[in-house]
């Protein structure tokens, strides 16, 4: 077994251990082995000079608060327009609500962090961020097939479209999405809790990731990479499958529309959705499938921003620019208020 010294920040002290849960189960495993458990990690964010700091710090917050912004617009559309009640929309505002979990569960330590150039985070808040971070993150990879299908079925069965996807039939397909990613989640987030941390207790980075705190590990990972590897196979080839089966069918069944009207309105409803599978798979894909050997950590936090703040970001822009639905529906509310206000 690996054994590290244990590491404590200058000028802050041990907090005292909590009586949760998942701190009484790091406490006794770490006390069987004659270690200290870490209770507090340092993350040193961005190692830059100050006023670059402050340019990071301005453009994050701008991002997220614009982010949080353009999702809750989306989803007071959807609620509100009448246009806007189909199963398409129903799984935008799904996305939504996600990618406001997502930024808020990362971004505002992120930005303490950047700001006061590191900071810390008790050990059980490190995994309560890496928890809610990856249950986002399964959570968009298993309704983005849910949306792959829905498009699949409007485009290649339009006339049973209605009967297929019902508003009970999406709303049990958005149960199931949520609770595929509460359950995988749980299941890796306790293999974690089954390490033994006993330092150094500093992170390079600005949030929790999976990496990261596996470096805090005095003890074998074996295990987690083994149920990694168990779950996430599945988690990404299913998906993954069923999305270029869909994308297949649906690309064949255009090409036979005669009109060329036709053809440009189905590629058209299709090309958004797209768009965001492939941004989020390839941001994934360069964060933990790419080889991170002679990878300086500046970039791979530049990588990391990617999924956390350029994803959630982009998603609601690019569903809205081409979007006459979500234009009308828009012109609608605030001409809405605008009555509302000379009345």
């Amino acid at each position: 077994m690996k054994t590290r010294p244990t590491s404590y920040g200058p000028s802050l002290s041990r907090d005292p251990i909590t009586t949760t849960w998942a701190t009484s189960i790091i406490f006794t495993q770490l006390q069987k082995n004659n270690t200290t458990p870490i209770t507090k990690v340092f993350l040193l964010g961005f190692q830059v000079g100050r006023n670059i700091r402050y340019v990071i710090f301005f453009l994050l917050l701008v991002v997220y608060w614009f982010t949080n912004f353009m999702n809750l617009l989306i989803i007071t559309l959807v609620s509100t327009s009448k246009i806007l009640q189909t199963p398409m929309y129903f799984f935008l505002t799904q996305l939504s609500i996600n990618d406001i979990l997502l930024t808020t569960a990362t971004v505002p330590k992120m930005l303490h962090v950047i700001l006061y150039y590191r900071g810390s985070i008790t050990f059980i808040g490190c995994i309560t961020q890496l928890y809610f971070f990856s249950v986002s993150e399964v959570f968009e990879c298993v309704l983005l097939t849910m949306m792959s299908y829905d498009r699949y079925v409007a485009i290649c069965n339009p006339l049973r479209y209605t009967t297929i996807m019902t508003g009970t039939y999406c709303v049990i397909l958005t149960v199931i999405s949520w609770l595929v990613a509460v359950f995988i989640t749980s299941l890796v987030i306790i293999t974690v809790l089954m390490l033994n941390f006993c330092g150094p207790n500093t992170i390079d980075h600005f949030f929790c990731d999976f990496l990261p705190i596996l470096e805090l590990s005095c003890s074998e990972t074996n295990i987690f990479h083994m149920t990694v590897y168990i779950l996430g196979f599945p988690l990404i080839l299913i998906p993954v499958t069923i999305i270029v089966f869909s994308y297949t069918k649906i690309i064949v069944t255009t090409l036979r529309i005669p009109s060329s009207t036709g053809r440009q309105k189905a590629f058209s409803t299709c090309s958004s959705h797209l768009i965001v599978v492939s941004i989020f798979y390839w941001t994934l894909f360069g964060v933990y499938v790419l080889p991170t050997r002679g990878q300086s950590s500046t970039f791979s936090k530049i990588l990391s921003l990617l999924y956390t703040v350029f994803t959630p970001l982009i998603n609601p822009i690019i569903y809205s620019l081409k979007n006459n639905d979500i234009k009308k529906a828009l012109h609608g509310l605030l001409y809405g208020r605008l009555r509302v206000c000379d009345m």
